[in-house]
């Protein structure tokens, strides 16, 4: 008989579970399934901006690795990577007068004195600038004869001044192009 009382506990034991799962209402069921799905999205979250903090970091890592391998490069940024592409072609020094102010008052001349080097992205479009480059100085004179010293006043007025010539000499030598425009020195008079 010891054996029997087992063999109906068994049964028993099933019964409880089913009808505690028939027994549950439909709002729990619909909190379960509504706190699975927050969990599921939690996890999903978690795991995509893990995966994407990941490839931001081997990303990062690859830079470094290049800029360390680059000449001058530290490895820590410090350095930017250096284009070998990279050419430079030296104008001669210019010096132009300014425009005065005020044409009924004497004043003293004031000059602008550059020296300027164009950036270039080929080593190859120096062959093509170099000849144009009488047209440039005519440009730049030609622009920097009407500028007044209170146009050149901080570095506002010196940026300006630089955008303005990088604009003056792509139109002078379209189709080709300079990157920028470096002022080696600049003096106002």
């Amino acid at each position: 008989m010891a054996k029997k009382p087992k063999k109906e506990a068994a049964p028993e034991a099933s019964a409880p579970a089913e009808s505690k799962a028939e027994a549950m209402p439909a709002g729990s069921k619909k909190k379960l399934i509504i706190i699975a799905a927050a969990a599921l999205l939690v996890l999903g979250g978690g795991g995509g901006g893990g995966y994407f903090w990941w490839s931001k970091k081997k990303a990062a890592e690859a830079a470094a690795e290049q800029t360390a391998g680059a000449p001058g490069g530290d490895g820590h940024g410090a350095a930017p990577a250096v284009n070998k592409k990279t050419a430079f072609l030296d104008m001669k020094e210019m010096m132009v007068n300014l425009s005065g102010q005020n044409l009924q008052q004497v004043e003293r001349p004031r000059y602008l004195k550059m020296k300027i080097s164009l950036e270039l992205s080929d080593p190859k479009l120096v062959a093509e600038v170099t000849p144009l480059l009488p047209r440039i100085e005519d440009t730049f004179q030609v622009f920097t004869r009407e500028l007044r010293p209170a146009d050149l006043e901080g570095s506002a007025g010196v940026y300006r001044l630089k955008e303005e010539l990088l604009r003056r000499v792509n139109v002078a030598i379209y189709p080709s192009k300079v990157e920028a425009v470096l002022f080696k020195e600049i003096l106002i008079q």
